[in-house]
């Protein structure tokens, strides 16, 4: 039952994966005095283990509203998240990983700006890094400042002088400094699921390249981590 509004409040969409990046998102949303509507999609992943994470997560918050759209990128692949036939790596490797899913990051901005328009919102947040990440080319600084220069080229508030901002607190953050700014936020990482491959008891993997960011960062921040590994 999504929450009543205030009409003085202002509203953003977060783009909400069930992760440790988007959840500390959404509370610093919700910390900046955003009624936050949040934003999921069932586009073809691997498991489901994140979207159960993300109504968890958005449950918890008191989010205004939780939308799960679904879609399939698996009909394009070309990732080893949405094509099961490729494998997820699970050592490092050099230039952009096959986990990257193509235009991934511009779909989803591209419907969280619909809905903002909907609901006359004034941001749209996502968490992104530039510092401490896979090597995705849609996680930029660049990226982000280009994206928002379309939206507002292309959508009725932004013609009329109330440009819709993306917001992304975290892209100059590292993974540890996500993990300590979540912590003062009080947000349960133990809630979130980060993994490529997690099973479904929302247990992650432990070797693969989203987890080696989620252990590094909690290490690093000098916080116990209450990710649920196999075995």
């Amino acid at each position: 039952m999504p929450l009543k509004e205030s009409p003085m409040a202002q509203k953003a969409v977060v783009l909400l994966s069930g992760g440790l990046d988007s959840t500390t998102v959404l509370a610093q949303a919700q910390m900046d005095g955003y009624e936050v509507y949040a934003l999921s999609f069932d586009y073809g992943q691997r498991h489901d283990s994140e979207l159960d994470a993300a109504r968890i997560v958005a449950q918890r918050a008191g989010v205004v509203e939780h939308k799960v759209v679904p879609m399939s990128l698996r009909s394009i692949g070309g990732s080893a998240l949405t094509d099961m036939a490729m494998d997820v790596p699970e050592v490092a490797s050099e230039g952009i990983p096959v986990t990257y899913v193509p235009a991934r990051n511009t779909v989803f901005l591209s419907i969280a700006l619909g809905w903002a328009e909907v609901i006359d919102a004034d941001a749209i947040f996502i968490g992104v890094s530039a510092v401490d990440y896979s090597g995705y080319p849609d996680c930029r600084p660049e990226y982000i400042a280009a994206f928002e220069k379309m939206a507002n080229l292309a959508t009725k508030r932004g013609v009329e002088g109330r440009p819709v901002r993306i917001l992304t607190p975290l892209i100059d953050l590292t993974k540890a400094d996500t993990v300590r700014l979540g912590v003062r936020l009080g947000v349960d990482y133990a809630a979130t699921v980060s993994c490529y491959q997690a099973n479904s008891l929302g247990e992650a993997c432990g070797l693969c390249d989203s987890c080696r960011l989620r252990i590094k960062g909690f290490a690093e921040a000098g916080v116990a981590d209450s990710t649920r590994y196999v075995g």
